[in-house]
């Protein structure tokens, strides 16, 4: 994905999408890309992408941002 920044991995879809959720209301556009096997969910990562412009920001709202 060109002029977009991986700033949050992890196994679990559910996270990723309520990174992606706190993101949007903070006005910074971001895509979950899924890279789950289909047939074998235990195996690859759910990866969060935002615009280059918005690394640094995403970057440290997400540092801040804990979800269990």
């Amino acid at each position: 994905m060109e002029n977009w920044k991986c700033i949050y991995t992890t196994d679990q879809v559910y996270k990723a999408e309520a990174v992606k959720d706190f993101l949007m209301e903070e006005n910074i556009e971001s895509v979950v890309v899924n890279k789950k096997d289909s047939a074998y969910t235990a195996f690859g990562e759910v990866e969060l992408y935002v615009p280059l412009e918005d690394e640094i920001r995403a970057a440290e709202f997400v540092k801040g941002f804990k979800i269990e």
